[in-house]
């Protein structure tokens, strides 16, 4: 059977004299189907709103109004290190093995875990780095002066960058408040790069972040704090100040989106009626995850909650657990764990003097490569290597036949041309 399991933190001291729940558990990670379950824990922590980060082997949680990262390994289930930065960490995400941390002063660091090496950008954001989202050739960071840069990963990890100070390529700067939450959808090509950004002027603003174009302003009658995509980015879900949850779907029955939208892009459209309001007991949302079906949705709060949400019309949230302290990260760890190259069992503290790092990982897979018999197994067809060999087969010493008799060199250019043309 499916399993989906999910990693929380929290924040602040306990709320209440709940002798049930531990004081010093800070991550949690939970089983959500079949049945709800707490798997592991990890104590010592305090993580900021969007502080947490974590892949098949360890958890990065920043310590709140500190500028240290906890390091955890998931694999020995303790403590492994803890991380000491020149500056207070606001927001953290991974980069495959390499962990980027935002700020207070406006700072991307982005840090190798296998080797110690350290980039640093400029202050290119003039306040705190509020949340960082992660695409496969992008790094998009979001702060509280309202702005968005996004930053090539190529330029930003080249090994010449600490020669020189990496610039962002574009700066997306139509909101008029802070950036509370930031997501980006699956599409690589440039006509699908989308993101969307929620802020404190009440609208989401969902962009082409290669081109930098405003493909939609959304209108909310609050504060949208937090965000999460559907897994086709055909929705997107909304936790707004007040309790209020909204769908916003890109392509329904009107449109706001693609060249069938009903509006131009730069026509603001308000948000549609909430999908359901959440009780006032359960305190501000601070976070915000989708199931990767899209129909769950979890929501954290500072209450010490955690909700769960179905699509279902005015149909009321559930409480799924009680973590007695402000819940302020929720993540669902993927079904299937991307193959890797390498897995490490230890992180390498940063060091940002070093020139010379060493690669500290298990290295995975056949070190070998592929032999010539699975090249050719999994090859669409004949490969054009095929091709060329069996082709020089027939070149070499007049190339025989199966009769024995040679084959005349016109036929094997035929056979050359025949067969390209056909590629």
């Amino acid at each position: 059977m499916l399993t989906e399991e999910f990693v929380s933190s929290i924040c602040g001291p306990p709320l209440a004299a709940n002798t049930a729940i531990s004081k010093d558990i800070g991550i949690y990670t939970q089983t959500l189907t079949p049945t709800y379950t707490v798997k592991s824990s990890f104590k010592k922590s305090s993580s900021p709103r969007h502080g947490l980060a974590f892949n098949e082997t360890h958890i990065f949680s920043a310590q709140d109004g500190k500028a240290h990262v906890h390091v955890y390994s998931r694999l020995r289930g303790n403590q492994e290190a803890l991380i000491s930065f020149a500056e207070r960490v606001k927001s953290t995400a991974l980069a495959g093995q390499v962990l980027l941390v935002g700020t207070t002063e406006g700072r991307l660091i982005a840090w190798e875990t296998c080797t110690g090496r350290q980039v640093t950008t400029p202050p290119c954001h003039v306040q705190p780095i509020t949340c960082i989202t992660v695409t496969p050739h992008h790094i998009l960071t979001a702060s509280d002066d309202s702005n968005i840069n996004v930053w090539a990963r190529a330029t930003l990890l080249d090994l010449d960058a600490n020669n020189s100070e990496p610039e962002p390529q574009i700066v997306l700067s139509n909101h008029r408040g802070g950036i509370t939450d930031l997501v980006a959808g699956p599409g690589l090509a440039e006509s699908s790069s989308l993101c969307v950004s929620a802020s404190r002027d009440k609208t989401c603003i969902v962009w082409n972040y290669r081109t930098g174009q405003v493909l939609r302003t959304i209108l909310f009658p609050t504060a949208p704090l937090c965000l999460s995509l559907d897994p086709c980015a055909r929705a997107l879900y909304v936790a707004a100040e007040g309790g209020a949850m909204h769908l916003v779907e890109f392509f329904g029955e009107k449109p706001l989106l693609g060249g069938r939208a009903a509006e131009p892009p730069s026509i603001v459209v308000q948000a549609s009626e909430p999908l359901a309001v959440a009780d006032d007991d359960a305190g501000d949302f601070n976070c915000l995850t989708s199931s990767y079906d899209g129909t769950t949705i979890l929501t954290g709060h500072a209450s010490g909650k955690i909700l769960r949400w179905t699509l279902a019309p005015n149909a009321p949230p559930t409480l799924l657990a009680n973590l007695n302290a402000s819940v302020t990260n929720l993540a669902f760890t993927p079904l299937i764990s991307a193959e890797r190259k390498v897995k490490p069992h230890t992180v390498v503290k940063p060091n940002q003097v070093q020139k010379q790092h060493v690669l500290t990982a298990q290295l995975q897979g056949n070190l070998m490569g592929r032999s010539r018999f699975e090249e050719m197994l999994n090859a669409p067809g004949f490969s054009e290597k095929t091709i060329q060999e069996a082709l020089l087969s027939f070149e070499s010493h007049g190339a025989e036949g199966e009769d024995g008799m040679k084959v005349p060199p016109g036929m094997v250019e035929s056979m050359k041309a025949t067969t390209f043309a056909g590629l």
